[in-house]
């Protein structure tokens, strides 16, 4: 039986890795990060402040659509990944046998760069977010979660309108 896969999407500053990490503990399935998963030539371009071209991220999306499978086949998984574009999306969707579960992280531009502008450890910084907003191609399907609400009324959203089941707490 294939087990579930929830994508959490969104430009950079959105709380795709916050949220989903929450997430996943919430219901019992593994976290990745999509951006572990980038070649180190795709880092140092992005780090340098360069936007990444549709080139330069097929191996990644080719990757994670292999690694979608292997999740589906066995525990399940909630993968943090931009996703821009539907071109990416259905790269992904194109892994798993049941379709993917869907959850845009939404907001205004303004609460982003100042979320960027505060983070000091990640490769992806503020004057990068313009990038991502020209290339997002906003889902028409899925979930549509407003990141100004609190990360667990999120969360809290998430599960209900998925209806997962929530983990046994620890």
């Amino acid at each position: 039986m294939n087990q579930p896969i929830i994508i959490v999407m969104g430009v950079s500053g959105c709380g795709k890795t916050t949220v989903g990490e929450r997430l996943a503990k919430q219901i019992g399935r593994p976290f990745y990060d999509g951006d572990d998963f980038h070649s180190a030539a795709n880092v140092a371009k992005m780090a340098a402040g360069h936007p990444l071209t549709d080139a330069d991220r097929h191996d990644w999306l080719a990757t994670l659509a292999t690694k979608i499978g292997e999740w589906e086949r066995s525990t399940g998984a909630v993968l943090a990944c931009s996703a821009l574009k539907e071109a990416y999306r259905q790269t992904l969707q194109a892994g798993a046998q049941a379709p993917l579960n869907w959850v845009f992280l939404d907001g205004d531009p303004a609460v982003l760069h100042a979320r960027l502008e505060g983070r000091h450890d990640h490769y992806m910084k503020a004057n990068m977010l313009d990038s991502q907003l020209a290339t997002l191609e906003r889902p028409t399907y899925g979930l549509r979660i407003d990141i100004n609400n609190a990360i667990e009324n999120q969360v809290a959203q998430i599960v209900a309108q998925l209806h997962l089941p929530t983990a046994p707490a620890a």
